[in-house]
């Protein structure tokens, strides 16, 4: 059986390999190292025909050295998460060389222009966030709060939902080895991956995802965050367990969003679904969906007030072992 393991595992490095033993697919590896890229920014970047990147990276892909999800009509390619492969690769790539040199190069420029665009979103949709942000606690008080409400290390894996301008990712990304972010608007994306850009934050990234169906496998999760975006939907119940789904044993979910208020400006001007949560409101979805509530914290502004929850998913309890020890105990010798 070991030896059919070990067969197993030969088999895959091999695989990897071959895959990865041709210039453009070394380039393409050394790219997506960087980041996310979508096929048309890599082919300016190599100057290549779509069907031929494509080929390159369906193989890279195959054998498990790069991801690929799509978002609307554009697919995104990266690094293997699970794939120490790729990044040892990587590792072995000369730094001075000439035609790396000037992919890294095309690359800074194709992120200036992502950057740029990304700017300019903001630019003209940022009035309506001041607006609404100047009704409540400043954001830096909901961030203190949230911080120590998770753990300084150990976190493996965390998940924004709703994540916005990745403004989460900025601030609560160092603390988890990987952290990811997902978001139904292209636009808003476009301005995360600008702003994790900027941070230097290589190890977060963020996907086009619907938070009723995360894409992601049951017990993925250390943390999930869910920061201002219950307020818009129709089903808030249904996205806290979806949250919980995903969240390991003794995994956390921290919540901030309004407290009850009769701001109706907000629905017309803002596209609010819900004026504000009560307690009981949302600590009953938060046992619906199997999580124990373990922290409510209220930071008042003017006019809104801004709650912050924190539930946890039970961690199994651990086997009794005292009759096992008993019985070794009185074990004669």
């Amino acid at each position: 059986m070991a030896e059919e393991n070990r067969e197993v595992r030969l088999d895959g490095v091999l695989a990897a390999l071959r895959a990865a033993a041709e210039p453009t697919r070394l380039r393409l590896l050394a790219m997506c190292a960087e980041g996310e890229l979508t096929v048309s920014e890599m082919m300016q970047i190599l100057g290549q025909s779509q069907p031929r990147v494509s080929r390159h990276l369906r193989l890279l892909t195959e054998a498990g050295l790069l991801e690929r999800f799509r978002e609307g009509s554009w697919v995104f390619h990266r690094l293997a998460r699970d794939a120490d492969m790729a990044a040892r690769l990587v590792d072995l790539l000369p730094p001075d060389d000439g035609q790396l040199a000037l992919d890294r190069q095309r690359l800074a420029e194709v992120k200036a222009r992502r950057a740029e665009a990304a700017a300019d979103y903001f630019r003209r949709n940022a009035p309506q966030w001041r607006q609404v942000r100047s009704l409540y606690v400043a954001e830096r008080e909901v961030e203190r709060v949230i911080l120590s409400l998770l753990p300084e290390a150990g976190v493996e894996a965390l998940l924004d939902i709703g994540t916005g301008t990745g403004r989460m990712l900025e601030v609560f990304g160092p603390r988890a080895a990987r952290a990811e972010g997902v978001d139904l608007s292209r636009d808003m994306l476009a301005v995360a991956r600008a702003n994790l850009e900027k941070a230097g934050l290589n190890h977060c990234s963020v996907r086009q995802a619907d938070l009723y169906q995360l894409p992601f496998e049951r017990d993925t999760f250390d943390v999930a965050i869910v920061h201002q975006v219950l307020h818009f939907l129709d089903h808030p119940g249904r996205a806290v367990q979806e949250a919980a789904r995903i969240l390991r044993p003794g995994g956390r979910v921290v919540i901030a969003d309004f407290a009850p208020h009769d701001r109706e400006d907000l629905r017309d001007q803002h596209a609010h679904r819900r004026l504000g949560f009560a307690d009981g409101e949302v600590d009953a979805w938060l046992r619906a969906a199997g999580l124990d509530t373990r922290y409510i914290e209220h930071l008042p502004g003017e006019p809104l007030t801004v709650t912050v929850w924190m539930a946890a998913r039970p961690a199994p309890a651990a086997p009794d072992t005292s009759e096992s020890r008993s019985q070794t105990a009185e074990a004669p010798a």
